[in-house]
């Protein structure tokens, strides 16, 4: 799940964290929110914040590639394994007018951020309040106001959204399963 950092929220979008150095030339190991590393490896400038909101100036990438799990990013500057080691634990953020644009049928996770969510039949749900991935999906967290619904964003999963509301086609039994009830579901016994 993404971590808690302050900044401006209205101009950037906060795309991963600093996990730790890498090597001894000033590599940075970079976790993406997103769960796909080459989000990191397109931006050819990227700011630091830490948690207390401090941001940094645009650091220029020299050069960046996918790891195993992780995008490794050099920064101009950063010409060593004890300057590297300073910037583990930051928050990577990038400008909102530079990200990529989107086909028709996309969207970037942070758009959908406090918008209602409600079903095909016009129950409303609640709120997002965030996402993360859980290595298969994207994972929307709703906010009820009593509990949280974990809602996978599956192909298909979003059947309309505008700009403060998301409908969702939950399959059959997902709302249930997310209620904690241990009553039947789909006709299968008590659990």
């Amino acid at each position: 799940m993404a971590e808690s950092f302050s900044y401006p929220a209205d101009e950037y979008v906060l795309i991963g964290q600093v996990t730790k150095a890498h090597g001894i030339k000033g590599e940075l190991k970079v976790m993406a929110f997103s769960g796909q590393p080459q989000s990191i490896t397109q931006h050819k400038s990227l700011i630091l914040v830490s948690r207390q909101g401090k941001m940094s100036p645009p650091f220029n990438v020299l050069r960046s590639r996918i790891g195993n799990k992780e995008a490794i990013v050099h920064f101009k500057g950063v010409s060593d394994r004890n300057d590297a080691e300073k910037l583990c634990k930051h928050g990577v953020l990038v400008h909102k007018d530079e990200l990529p644009i989107l086909g028709v049928d996309e969207l970037y996770l942070h758009e959908l951020e406090g918008i209602q969510v409600k079903t095909g039949e016009g129950q409303v749900l609640g709120r997002v309040e965030s996402f993360f991935s859980n290595g298969a999906q994207d994972i929307l967290v709703i906010g009820t106001g009593e509990k949280e619904l974990l809602i996978p964003l599956i192909p298909g999963m979003i059947s309309k959204r505008n700009k403060t509301c998301v409908t969702i086609a939950p399959p059959p039994g997902l709302l249930d399963i997310n209620s904690g009830d241990s009553k039947k579901v789909n006709g299968s016994r008590d659990i």
